[in-house]
């Protein structure tokens, strides 16, 4: 149930809503919109009465919400997010850019991907520490180590960065280092793992199943938002079907279907999605064009010698020329880079 109030209430009156709905027996969660403040009450029952909150003190409308999420949903909340990670803002306007290879290797890889990402103006930095491989025998990562990499190669090329998170007893490691936690694919319900990083203060971005509804992929993010946790970034990264062409199919639709039900940001991950070098450039196009509110793209500067996914990252001139790209496809549908 979504419950707006009336423009310019008192905070006394908003505290006196919120009690009498606990007394309801439901969750309430506040929302501040650009001209009103919106109350999203989780725990509705069929039988229950909306007129007892419609004639409350200071309540403008009530409206039930049908889908299952209710925080994710565009009902609960009309503006996009938007998330500020030390100034550099997912969700707005402005197009941004997460870049960097799939697994930290070592001090002189990570460094010199680093000042490749950061000069062709992307933001943000990825690199994974923690690697869920289908083999046993592939390579897993560097551990804390390679956070420590990522952490100083991040900060002196003045970048934000996003890593991986495996499991909850890695949280707080990961907290000391990153400013985005990502969930990655398989572990996008792990709902105990959802719960720990709801309780989080770092941003959190939720990456699609490989056989997951777009309902699915809302459901976690509730998982999180229900937690505490309001920073939820969603991720396209391709989902698996028959076709065997490329890695998986990557869902571009599920970019305008996302907008339309949710307030939450979406990035597209075409490296993961098509996991062919050469299908990425023009799939990263489609998603920004498509209304993704970001790209997350592998780029090493020796994928021939990569640990990990060297076939999908792109080289670093590439990576260049997608920037440039992607400038002008965001500059012909209104948005900037």
């Amino acid at each position: 149930m979504v419950i707006v109030l009336e423009k310019n209430i008192s905070e006394e009156k908003i505290e006196t809503i919120i009690k009498k709905l606990e007394e309801f027996k439901f969750s309430v969660h506040k929302s501040t919109g650009v001209e009103q403040i919106v109350l999203g009450a989780i725990g509705v029952h069929p039988t229950f009465d909306i007129r007892k909150v419609k004639v409350l003190d200071g309540v403008s409308e009530v409206y039930r919400i049908t889908e299952p999420y209710k925080l994710a949903s565009r009902s609960f909340k009309k503006e996009n997010t938007e998330i500020n990670i030390n100034g550099v803002i997912v969700g707005g306007n402005e197009i941004e850019v997460m870049a960097g290879p799939c697994a930290i290797e070592n001090e002189d890889q990570i460094f010199e991907i680093a000042k490749i990402v950061a000069d062709a103006g992307a933001k943000i930095l990825r690199g994974g520490a923690f690697k869920p491989r289908t083999s046993p025998y592939s390579f897993q990562g560097l551990g804390e180590e390679g956070l420590k990499l990522l952490r100083k190669a991040a900060d002196e090329n003045n970048l934000v960065v996003i890593s991986e998170l495996m499991e909850t007893k890695q949280v707080h490691l990961l907290e000391e280092y990153v400013d985005i936690i990502q969930i990655g694919a398989r572990n996008m319900q792990n709902f105990p793992l959802l719960k720990v990083v709801g309780k989080s203060n770092k941003p959190v971005m939720l990456k699609r199943g490989l056989a997951a509804r777009v309902e699915d992929l809302l459901m976690s993010a509730e998982y999180i938002l229900a937690s505490g946790n309001p920073n939820v970034i969603l991720c396209e990264r391709g989902i698996r079907t028959f076709e065997t062409y490329t890695r998986n199919t990557f869902d571009i639709s599920a970019i305008p279907v996302i907008h339309k039900r949710s307030h939450l940001p979406i990035i597209a991950d075409p490296s993961h999605a098509i996991g062919i070098r050469d299908k990425v450039l023009p799939m990263a196009r489609a998603a920004i064009a498509a209304g993704a509110d970001g790209i997350m793209i592998e780029v090493h500067n020796h994928p021939e010698q990569a640990l990990s996914d060297g076939p999908q990252s792109l080289l670093p001139d590439q990576f260049a020329e997608l920037m440039k790209q992607i400038k002008l496809i965001a500059e012909v549908i209104g948005r900037k880079m």
